[in-house]
């Protein structure tokens, strides 16, 4: 991308880069947490016994939670609601499994395009019923990694074999933002980003449909530390992470999923110390659990406290949850930090620090 993060021109979300400025921002919680407690059948997937669109669709379809927000849109708008209600100033939309590339596993690739353009209106509808002047809403379209890596070989007797190529998850990808921005998002979220050329290959697409369209929108990137080896699962370092995609000029970079808060801490702090961009942090709640009603088995109370840790060290621009947490996490979480000043960062040497 050729234009600065903080000083370009954003189309849409023109006022996120001065808000992070002036106070920590909130992000939403997990989605799969409250789907959960929903308790779906395979018939509630299937929309049944209202709709009869996916009545004979061959296969198994439950699990797909994306399919939801075509067959159980107000169970997706309620929980969007909740996390607004709880303090989220940013929400993501329901597209994490979004393109056609995961939505293989369920026979379902050709549904992708609508998936992610409704899944993004459904949000929208829930920031403009939530905004006020004092408190803007945004709706981030989530881009997920999809459940293949273009970098690590699937087959342990051949390392140079792959499952994907980069061009297909380029072409999945801009299928995804195209509907997404359609949907009416206010920036674009690559996250839980455990190989590098995964995420450069939907950071090309969305370049691309920046330079295609004359839209610019804010760009987050987050990824996930998989182990107490401080690597993602392609190889990097979170220094080397940050320095593969820094060219992007995101306007948050951080962490999300895998750890949970105790031991994301050095990471955060190892990015917080080198990121000339905004530092955001959404973890689980700990580690699963499969014994737990969300499958984790952090409280809001715990959660909380260990991201304010984070505030109150002047490591974080925004924050939020990951798997496991709740509205219930998000609102104390948001209470903590209430009280704390964003970390100062810089976009370019040239400029003082924010």
């Amino acid at each position: 991308m050729q234009s600065n993060g903080l000083s370009q021109r954003y189309t849409r979300g023109q006022a996120l880069p001065e808000l992070l400025k002036q106070r920590i921002l909130i992000l939403d919680g997990a989605m799969g947490t409250m789907i959960q407690q929903y308790k779906l059948t395979e018939a509630d997937y299937r929309g049944q016994p209202a709709m009869t669109r996916f009545s004979d669709h061959p296969g198994d379809i439950k699990g797909n939670n994306e399919l939801l927000v075509l067959t159980q849109p107000q169970i997706i708008s309620t929980i969007h609601e909740q996390y607004l209600d709880a303090g989220a100033d940013i929400i993501e939309t329901n597209t994490f499994g979004a393109t056609s590339v995961a939505q293989e596993d369920y026979k379902m690739a050709g549904l992708a395009r609508e998936m992610n353009e409704v899944s993004a209106k459904l949000a929208r509808a829930a920031c403009d019923k939530y905004s006020t002047p004092d408190k803007p809403r945004f709706a981030a379209g989530a881009i997920g990694p999809t459940p293949k890596t273009a970098s690590i070989s699937p087959d342990v007797n051949d390392p140079g074999a792959r499952n994907i190529t980069f061009d297909a998850l380029r072409a999945s990808y801009r299928e995804q933002i195209e509907g997404l921005f359609a949907g009416g998002v206010d920036l674009f979220l690559v996250e839980t980003i455990f190989d590098t050329l995964n995420a450069k290959a939907a950071l090309f697409a969305l370049d691309e449909f920046f330079e295609e369209t004359g839209e610019r929108l804010p760009v987050m990137i987050s990824g996930t530390v998989t182990d107490a080896s401080g690597r993602i699962l392609s190889g990097q370092t979170v220094e080397a992470f940050w320095n593969s995609l820094r060219h992007i000029k995101p306007l948050t970079f951080g962490l999300n999923c895998a750890l949970g808060a105790a031991l994301m801490r050095p990471y955060i702090a190892e990015l917080a110390r080198i990121c000339d961009a905004a530092v955001s942090c959404y973890p689980n709640a700990g580690l699963p659990n499969p014994m737990s009603d969300t499958g984790f088995d952090e409280t809001p109370d715990i959660t909380s406290g260990l991201v304010d840790g984070f505030a109150k060290d002047g490591l974080v621009n925004l924050v939020g949850g990951c798997c496991g947490t709740t509205p219930d996490h998000i609102r104390a979480i948001a209470n903590a930090v209430a009280k704390r000043k964003p970390r100062a960062f810089y976009r370019e040497a040239t400029e003082t620090a924010v």
